[in-house]
């Protein structure tokens, strides 16, 4: 409930024109001192990820809910390799958004990489999408949005990706205010890994929202920085 007050709040601010600081700048954005550079989102490049063949929690996981299976649109055994082939022909598909992933990103101070990654990972930035249903018609969009929200825009409109990506900032904002003495980059992951969970309608009791499931988080961050080095 309070995460639905915390988004209706949220959206107000954007669709009256507001820049939200309350939300972006104070709360998503790390301080200064463990920022790599920029003030915005720069995050992305600086981030570590465990070496090929490593084990990564989660890895070929899918979770249940309902008794329904849960899992993103894109394998979640699939390794390193594998994530930037697709990662290659993905970029292609995500030209056509560029602009309005670009736009929704500098409103939320989100780095557009990482937006278009969530894309690459959930959809395929559409390829795996039937009129923007996933295949279940469990979710809906570029970013695959989860029936239980409220739908805003077609399933490639700019209006899902400013709702999807919104979710997202609230999710990092929850990790952060719950542990400010991580680091930046644990708390990007944190709240990568509950947008995951929320959009899955999974109720997270972990201290860690990564422990169940790091591949999902690393899977994105691999592919968004391959996209920032292709302009994103």
């Amino acid at each position: 409930m309070q995460f639905e007050i915390s988004l209706f709040r949220l959206q107000s601010h954007i669709s009256s024109g507001a820049f939200p600081e309350l939300y972006f700048h104070e709360h998503v954005v790390p301080p200064p001192e463990k920022l790599p550079s920029s003030p915005c989102h720069p995050w992305v490049l600086a981030l570590q990820l465990p070496g090929h063949g490593q084990s990564q929690q989660g890895c070929g996981k899918a979770r249940v809910l309902d008794g329904r299976v849960r899992k993103s649109a894109f394998s979640y055994t699939a390794g390193p390799a594998m994530v930037q082939k697709t990662a290659e022909a993905d970029v292609v598909r995500l030209r056509k958004y560029e602009i309005p992933i670009k736009r929704v990103a500098r409103n939320l101070c989100l780095d557009p990489a990482l937006i278009a990654a969530i894309m690459s990972q959930e959809s395929r930035v559409g390829l795996l999408l039937d009129n923007g249903w996933d295949q279940e018609r469990h979710k809906y969009g570029l970013m695959q949005r989860e029936t239980h929200f409220l739908p805003f825009g077609g399933w490639d409109s700019e209006e899902h990706i400013n709702q999807c990506s919104t979710i997202l900032v609230l999710a990092i904002n929850e990790v952060r205010a719950r542990h400010p003495t991580w680091t930046w980059d644990r708390q990007l992951r944190g709240g990568i890994c509950t947008y995951h969970a929320k959009m899955g309608n999974i109720q997270v009791y972990e201290d860690d929202p990564c422990d169940r499931d790091s591949y999902y988080a690393n899977s994105v961050i691999r592919r968004a920085q391959y996209f920032k080095r292709y302009g994103f």
